[in-house]
């Protein structure tokens, strides 16, 4: 898996988040990544060590003012090489430098060029507002699907905008790459944040529209007996989805309540007496007894884990997901981890290696020994 796109350049101008999530993915697959940085660093260095070191894994640094016309020029030139560019500023800042897709790719046909903004390059009323993950959620709907008992949104605690939009640039750069094998051209995309969330909601647009019920499936929705998040003895909680009649019967087969099977769609509310029957029972025993019998019991049940439990549940052992030392102590990618992890990169760390291979030699550079 960490080969696949060896021999790809990857130029990231992006900050933060969304796009050193993106391309952290592709390095993670093989591909060379360096890291454009200003002369004081990437700002997440600053803002928050662990998300700079998390999501900048694998990669090379190199330090170069985007104010400077020297630096201009140097930028230019490795764009001018590269397979892949992304940058996440807001829209019009790379003309201004003469570093937008029109201006490379004169020089670099090819190029792969992706932009990730909030709101998209085309929305001139929204395209200059700042904003973060959270007024993403808010304003793709999204917000309003995670709400608590009393009707208020809840405030995620995971940067899911973010997240997913990285995800979103990970894939179109991936496709666009294909596209380019195919037929020698390059790709110009607008990534936005706003279009990841909204295009997760389709089925949840399409049932308000066709019913004018807002919360998407009804079934799935938390008001049912039977897809429900329950409370246990010791104040934890543990997850059924036994949507399908087969788990919900298991369960209550488990349970030694027959009794409960025709009452799989009950509300899931106070006031019905299979709900209440059935949280009482969760209630009888601890997260730990329930851990064992998720397992045994082959009914959709799962605990509802900490961050700190997963490196302890027989999946994330099996599937390979391990804590490792990689400069911090941090939990490895969604990819089983090779033996040699590289870590994140100190800031200009590559800034020889890479003007001598990228720009004097004009090959692609082979990857640094940022062990």
């Amino acid at each position: 898996m960490e080969r696949m796109l060896e021999g790809v350049c990857v130029l990231d101008f992006s900050r933060y988040l969304p796009g050193p999530y993106a391309t952290l993915r592709l390095a993670e697959k093989g591909a060379d990544v360096v890291l454009v940085e200003p002369p004081e660093g990437e700002p997440s260095r600053s803002l928050n060590s662990t998300v700079f070191a998390v999501n900048n894994r694998l990669k090379r640094s190199i330090v170069l003012d985007l104010k400077d016309a020297n630096d201009q020029n140097t930028a230019f030139k490795l764009a001018s090489t590269a397979d892949v560019i992304v940058e996440s500023y807001r829209p019009g800042v790379m003309k201004r430098i003469g570093l937008d897709y029109a201006k490379v790719q004169e020089h670099n046909p090819g190029i792969v060029y992706c932009s990730i903004t909030g709101y998209g390059q085309a929305t001139p009323q929204m395209n200059s507002l700042a904003s973060h993950d959270l007024n993403y959620m808010a304003l793709s709907g999204m917000l309003s699907q995670l709400k608590g008992d009393q009707g208020k949104p809840v405030h995620p605690s995971v940067q899911i905008a973010d997240f997913l939009g990285g995800l979103t640039a990970s894939e179109m750069i991936l496709s666009a790459l294909v596209h380019r094998y195919r037929t020698g051209e390059g790709s110009y995309l607008d990534v936005a944040l706003t279009d990841g969330l909204y295009a997760m909601l389709n089925t949840n647009v399409a049932l308000a529209k066709e019913s004018g019920y807002n919360k998407g499936i009804n079934e799935i929705s938390g008001e049912k007996v039977c897809y429900h998040i329950y409370e246990t003895m010791d104040g934890r909680y543990i997850a059924l989805a036994a949507l399908e009649p087969k788990f919900w019967r298991s369960f209550c087969q488990y349970a030694g309540r027959s009794d409960w099977i025709e009452h799989q769609f009950t509300r899931a509310e106070k006031g019905f007496s299979i709900f209440e029957k059935v949280s009482a029972y969760f209630c009888s025993k601890p997260l730990e007894e329930w851990m064992e019998i998720s397992l045994q019991v082959d009914c959709c049940l799962t605990p509802v884990l900490e961050i700190g439990e997963l490196e302890h549940h027989p999946l994330w052992k099996q599937r390979a997901m391990e804590i490792r030392e990689g400069g911090l102590t941090q939990l490895a990618t969604m990819y089983p981890a090779p033996a040699t992890r590289k870590r994140s990169p100190k800031k200009g760390e590559h800034q020889t290696e890479i003007i001598e291979s990228w720009l004097r030699k004009g090959v692609h550079p082979t990857g640094g020994d940022n062990q």
